[in-house]
């Protein structure tokens, strides 16, 4: 098994899971936003704290023009019981 790299700089969800680099799995976000039923969500974090990617995550979960489902194979999102 080749060593994951590290993403420094790199904000694009698809590309983290294909190339092989390290991921820490935040795929429970898309639970929480589908279970909470406010009509705004208002995510802030300081900079390079990852909210280009989760936007990036996000995208690549609810766009039915990207096909790509193995993406999220092996991540949290993928074992919830109501999906």
């Amino acid at each position: 098994m080749a060593p994951l790299k590290i993403p420094v700089g790199i904000s694009d969800f698809k590309k983290l899971r294909e190339d092989g680099y390290y991921y820490i799995d935040k795929s429970g976000l898309i639970a929480d936003l589908l279970t909470n039923n406010s009509e705004v969500t208002l995510i802030t974090r300081p900079r390079r704290f990852g909210k280009t990617l989760a936007m990036s995550m996000l995208a690549n979960f609810f766009d039915i023009r990207k096909k790509s489902p193995n993406l999220f194979t092996g991540l949290q999102i993928e074992s919830r019981p109501d999906r």
